[in-house]
Order: structure tokens, then sequence, then C-alpha cells
């Protein structure tokens, strides 16, 4: 990594942060990471007596060196991020916005904070984990970000008690950001990694698809090229019919974590809600 490569990733975060009318920090003072636990338990709403994290374990975090920031609108915090020292170099842990700066590339600012600052420490890549049922999540951390899904994990922070969690199983995606990588480049230039259903090839088949009811549907995995559906508004489903949101959620995990356990690769998601896996690719361990 050299000192023009993080300086044009420092120059890109700022650049984005402008653009979302937010500073993004580091917070130091324990007064900042009470503060920035009240802002996580504005988003997730957890039950008052099993907190996401307190502000004591955020500031050992920070004081020990990982990544803890807050998004600032205004004089006022809005967002929190957290993020840890990894095997893998910086493993992204927490990160939430309130609801009144939502949809206007807050997101995109902090990731390309968060891409500058591990760059200024010779760190290379970033970990993540998302609900792979969440499209708009899918299409930011695929698409725009050219970040890979390396693992399927089941149930993996098993029940949650949160109004965000709660009544659901958590399954994630495991996502890898190769930093200086040719995807995360072009994200931070504002070029996403785009891909479409029409151009999967010829010899692609549908994995899991909806039926014209909205149940899930499997399908065929024989193909060079399988595409994987999930529903546009899960969170909306889960509130209207929660047995069908779990049916998704069993489904995807047989299909979508069946097939990057046999290793095949996930190469993007289209705008549209399809996961795009390419059997004759497999997944790097």
């Amino acid at each position: 990594m050299t000192g023009t490569e993080a300086a044009r990733a420092a120059a890109a975060a700022e650049l984005a942060a402008h653009r979302a009318g937010v500073t993004v920090s580091e917070l130091h003072g324990l007064d900042e990471m009470q503060e920035a636990c009240r802002v996580l338990d504005r988003i997730w709403r957890p039950d008052p007596g099993n907190p996401l994290i307190t502000p004591e374990l955020l500031r050992v975090f920070a004081h020990s060196g990982s990544y803890v920031v807050g998004i600032h609108q205004d004089g006022r915090m809005v967002g929190v991020c957290l993020g840890f020292l990894a095997t893998a170099g910086l493993h992204s842990h927490i990160a939430g916005v309130e609801g009144t700066v939502r949809g206007r590339n807050v997101g995109y600012a902090v990731k390309l904070h968060q891409r500058a600052w591990a760059l200024a420490r010779g760190i290379t890549a970033v970990t993540w984990t998302f609900d792979p049922l969440i499209s708009r999540n899918a299409y930011f951390n695929l698409a725009k970000l050219g970040a890979v899904p390396t693992e399927y994990l089941a149930d993996f922070y098993g029940a949650m008690q949160d109004e965000v969690n709660a009544g659901t199983e958590t399954d994630r995606l495991l996502v890898h950001w190769e930093l200086a990588g040719e995807h995360a480049v072009a994200a931070a230039a504002g070029m996403p990694r785009v891909i479409t259903v029409d151009g999967a090839g010829a010899h692609a088949v549908v994995g899991l698809d909806a039926k014209p009811d909205g149940r899930p549907a499997v399908g065929r995995r024989d193909g060079d090229t399988v595409l994987v559906r999930i529903p546009a508004e899960i969170e909306a489903l889960r509130r209207a019919d929660p047995p069908l949101a779990r049916a998704w959620r069993y489904e995807l995990r047989e299909v979508l974590g069946g097939l990057m356990a046999e290793g095949h690769t996930v190469t993007g998601f289209t705008r549209d809600g399809w996961y795009v896996i390419d059997k004759r690719q497999e997944k790097q361990g």
C-alpha cells in the first residue's frame, strides 16, 4: 500500500461524507461512548437488560486501536460504527444510522471512511456480516461496495431480542472486502459492480424464485450459473406474514447456503433482487 493510494482513499472518503452531509470521526471520550450507545439503542431498540454494547467496552476497543466512529449531522450524533482488529484485517461488527439520515448515502460514506482508516494503517481487508434476506443491504455490500461473500452462517447469533432481529433466525453472509482490489477502488470512485440477470448467460438456471402467491419456489442448480431470488421487502413480510418470512429463510439457507458450502462463488447481486452464483468458479478459502 503506497502513500498515494492511502491519500486517494482519504480524499474519496472526505468527498463521500461531504456529499452525504455528515462528518465521520473517531470517538475517544467516555461521554462520546455513552452517546454512541444511546444512538445504537434508538436504532435497534434492544431489551434494556441486554444492551448491544456498553460504553466501557466501546472505550476499550477505541483505546486499544480498533475502529470506533460516530457519524454527525449538524453537530448531532446520528450513527455509529464499530470494527475490531481480526485475523483477516478489520472486522466491522456493527454499523447503524438513524432513520432521519437513511437513503442519503451515509452508509457509503462510512464504509469509505472505514476503508481509508484501514489503508492508512496498512490493513488491506475488511470483513463483516449481513442478513442475506435484506435486499438493499445485499445490493449495497455486493454491488455498490464490491465485497465478496465467503461463507453462509446459519443462525449465527442465535435468538436476539432487539426489535430489528426478534422473531427471526439470525442467518448471515460473511463478506470480504479487498480494500485495494479493483472492485473496492471502483466503488470509491462511485462505480458499482453492476450485473444483470440477462447477463448471466445462456447456461443460467433459477435455483430459487417466487411463486405468484409470494411463496419461495426451489428450482434447479445444474447450470453454470444459478440465480437465487429474495423478496424485495423481507422486513415488511416479517411483520405481515411471519411464517412466510421464515419459509424464505429456510429455502435461502438451503439453496444459497448449500451452493456456497459446495464451494461455488457468489459473483454479485442484481438491482432487482437476484444473487448470481457462478458454479465455474470456486470461492477462495
